[in-house]
């Protein structure tokens, strides 16, 4: 029994582990493609000059939910406002806040309540009030005030409702973005045909220092959790989504940011309010449309650095983000089952959603089963030492190229750090990853998986956010999903 268990495991970690490594190593060839094709197609600097001079720049509403962000409020809605775009609005939707969100609102920018006739072109819950400013330099700024929907989604979806340009951005109102955010993530909109989505590069906050609403330094972290994080999330957009864009198979464009055609979204019935994944719920459902109605569409992530945002600084707060993500993967499978393998859904159907299912959904299984087998195996005298080293510094030196390619990608795409010093922290973070992070979050993404099974009611809890060098003091928000940018593969 023993050798016909060890036999078992033994292949199925062998092929399963070349298998990934192969998946890995043509991502990485078609991330490559895909910057090098972006950045040749980038605008020139007339090109620029003409989109800021043009009456016919595709206008912009950025959309960002804020429940109970007294404390952070003013500072994030004036970083919102400073972007480098001509035509743009910002919509702020004040969802049920309990403290003094609105008020903190009404008094910073000389909101005044104004008749507004409300659409529902989406469902949510109850529309209360619409706040302009009498200022003319807040003319941009709008402010929706609604009742709690208890979900982003919610609060999402009553943006839509009053967002005035055909296309719209979705990010947290505690992100900072860059100030040319729009303008880089317009640019395959202008370049491409038929692109309903686009997907900038998000990474972590935690490290940068913040003066008058814009990024001063862009630094790594130097807290382990947040490090780890960053490397994470590089190489999830500049391998992964610059992969996935590159074939128009993209599963989801981030929760923090991402710019959508607007018509399009609301077709497709806006973001879900019952998911725990609603930006990749949101693509899955927009994908559907296209193919339903046989639309060309495109998806396209580029390689240019557009968001900040604060991420978990423990692992107890790391656990509740996780926890969310392995109950969102899940669900997002079982409400998308007919699309997995159907080639009516072209590339998502054929090629994205197995790779997603193989190597992202049961990959928590496996890695867990396998390594409780292994222990059993070491235990019982069944392992063959010599084998499973050079597997283990075979896969360990693999993950490590990984991380090297995916930074080297970073650089030449512009570089998300001040300091390239800072690389070298990274390079540290990645050997350390496979021991000191990685099981965490395989644990976090299975107990996930067990709660969405058992439907067990899950609670971001308080979100403990630190701020940006000595600006801030800590702060503690009731929020849930409000707190949280998603960047799965």
């Amino acid at each position: 029994m023993k050798e016909i268990l060890f036999d078992f495991f033994g292949y199925i970690v062998f092929f399963y582990s070349i298998a990934l490594m192969a998946s890995y190593v043509i991502m990485m060839y078609l991330a490559s493609r895909g910057i090098r094709n972006l950045k040749d197609a980038s605008l020139r600097e007339y090109d620029d000059q003409l989109l800021n001079e043009s009456s016919y720049s595709p206008g912009v509403s950025i959309v960002a939910p804020a429940y109970n962000e007294e404390k952070t409020i003013i500072n994030n809605v004036r970083s919102l406002l400073d972007q480098d775009y001509p035509t743009f609005e910002v919509v702020i939707v004040n969802d049920g806040s309990t403290d003094a969100t609105l008020d903190e609102l009404i008094n910073n920018f000389a909101l005044e309540e104004v008749s507004y006739d409300y659409v529902e072109k989406v469902h949510t819950r109850p529309f209360r009030r619409l706040f302009k400013s009498r200022l003319r330099e807040y003319s941009r700024l709008t402010v929706v005030d609604k009742e709690n929907g208890g979900t982003k989604a919610d609060a999402v979806n009553a943006g839509l409702n009053v967002a005035s340009y055909p296309y719209f951005i979705n990010t947290d109102v505690d992100c900072i973005l860059a100030q040319d955010a729009i303008r880089q993530c317009i640019k395959p909109v202008l370049k491409y045909k038929n692109v309903i989505a686009v997907s900038g590069a998000m990474t972590m906050s935690n490290g940068c220092k913040l003066k008058n609403g814009r990024l001063e330094s862009h630094r790594a972290p130097w807290g382990l959790v947040p490090l780890f994080q960053t490397l994470e999330y590089l190489r999830s957009f500049f391998v992964g989504k610059m992969a996935w864009s590159a074939i128009n198979g993209m599963p989801n464009v981030s929760g923090g940011y991402g710019l959508f055609d607007l018509n399009i979204m609301i077709a497709a019935g806006g973001y879900s309010a019952d998911s725990f994944a609603e930006d990749m719920d949101m693509l899955f459902n927009a994908v559907r449309y296209c193919c339903d109605f046989n639309l060309p569409y495109r998806v396209v992530q580029i390689p240019e650095t557009c968001c900040w945002t604060e991420g978990p600084s423990n692992l107890r707060i790391l656990y509740r983000q996780r926890n969310r993500w392995g109950r969102g993967l899940i669900q997002t499978f079982v409400r998308h089952r007919n699309i997995v393998f159907h080639r009516h859904f072209r590339q998502l159907g054929v090629i994205t959603t197995p790779y997603l299912f193989i190597f992202e959904f049961l990959a928590p299984v496996i890695e867990v089963s396998g390594f409780i087998t292994f222990i059993y195996l070491a235990l019982t005298g069944g392992v063959n030492w010599l084998g499973a080293l050079i597997i283990f510094i075979g896969l360990y030196s693999f993950s490590t190229t990984l991380a090297v390619v995916t930074m080297m990608y970073d650089y030449i795409s512009g570089s998300t750090f001040d300091k390239k010093r800072d690389y070298i922290r990274l390079f540290g973070a990645a050997l350390l990853e496979p021991f000191f992070y990685h099981p965490f979050i395989t644990l976090f993404s299975l107990i996930g998986y067990g709660k969405f099974i058992l439907n067990t009611r899950s609670n971001w809890g308080k979100m403990t956010r630190r701020g940006f060098g000595n600006e801030t003091n800590k702060i503690e928000t009731n929020d849930n999903q409000y707190a949280d940018a998603r960047q799965q593969n």
